[in-house]
């Protein structure tokens, strides 16, 4: 079984990108001729998310190693919408494509087992087939452990929130123990993992998500994380630049895959592509928004090191 990061590296390199486009779909801003005329069927809205996820697919997967389904989206529609995801992640890994779940789960025991054997690994035997899961810390090392070994014998890997990107993840993630902050401890317990689990890359299976929005604190734990890779939130509509993210990387411009995904997905809106693509057009919106980010990403950090098509 090839280990994730070694197979995240390779096509990373592959393509010469560290984009990772998450796959949010959004009622209100789906393209209109994906919209369904019975806007009450949860199935309509169903099989519309599946057919704009699988048509991002189609035109992002030349384009970037990886993608992020994000499981609220789908979860909001119930059974239809857990049905749309299965096939979205199918279809991602028939183009290529690692396919990171984006369901932040966790629990204890048993519980933290199952929701490991669930959705990490090929299918079978996982019943989803992820390449990868986001897992809470927050109750302890020990729901970790379920996790970590599953991936271990899959091949897989997790991205455990250490520094979220969002404003209000500061007032438990910032608190004061044993005088540094508590994200900087979750780190400390995240590398040893990872360091458990290295791959011939020099990177453990157990990752971290770092927000972008937090630049002095992203850098200062890619070097007190050495063996982690990043999963780097807050690019694009969140605010944060590709200066910003610089730090993530190590000098082969390695380390860290940055997300975005309404900037990406919902390109087609932006004034920027609004006039000259439209709703009608909005693959070609996707398209133009992708390779821009790689453009950004190339010149303003790290990245530029990976090897061109």
């Amino acid at each position: 079984m090839v280990h994730f990061t070694d197979r995240l590296i390779a096509a990373i390199r592959r393509c010469g990108s560290p984009v990772l486009v998450g796959l949010d779909p959004r009622r209100d801003s789906l393209p209109e001729p994906l919209r369904p005329r019975d806007t009450g069927d949860v199935w309509a809205w169903a099989q519309a998310y599946q057919q704009f996820c699988c048509g991002l697919i189609d035109v992002i997967a030349p384009l970037v190693a990886v993608i992020k389904p994000q499981m609220a989206f789908f979860e909001h529609l119930g059974p239809a919408g857990m049905t749309a995801l299965a096939q979205v992640v199918r279809y991602g890994r028939q183009h290529g494509l690692l396919v990171i779940l984006d369901g932040k789960r966790n629990d204890i025991g048993s519980t933290a087992t199952a929701y490991a054997e669930a959705y990490l690994g090929p299918a079978p035997p996982s019943s989803w087939g992820a390449d990868a899961l986001t897992v809470s810390p927050y109750l302890g090392d020990d729901s970790l452990e379920p996790f970590v070994q599953t991936a271990q014998a899959r091949g897989a890997g997790i991205f455990v929130l250490v520094k979220t990107s969002n404003p209000g993840g500061k007032r438990f993630q910032d608190l004061r123990v044993d005088g540094g902050p508590l994200y900087a401890e979750v780190g400390r317990l995240v590398e040893s993992l990872a360091v458990r689990t290295v791959g011939q890359g020099g990177y453990g299976a157990v990752g971290a998500v770092v927000g972008a929005t937090y630049p002095a604190q992203l850098a200062e734990l890619r070097t007190s994380l050495p063996h982690c890779w990043f999963l780097v939130p807050g690019y694009g509509a969140q605010g944060a630049a590709a200066a910003d993210v610089a730090g993530a990387f190590d000098a082969q411009g390695l380390g860290a895959i940055v997300n975005s995904s309404r900037a990406i997905i919902f390109a087609h809106d932006r004034p920027e592509y609004r006039q000259t693509y439209g709703p009608r057009r909005w693959q070609e919106a996707v398209e133009a928004a992708t390779r821009a980010m790689i453009a950004e990403l190339r010149a303003a950090t790290p990245a530029g090191q990976l090897p061109r098509d």
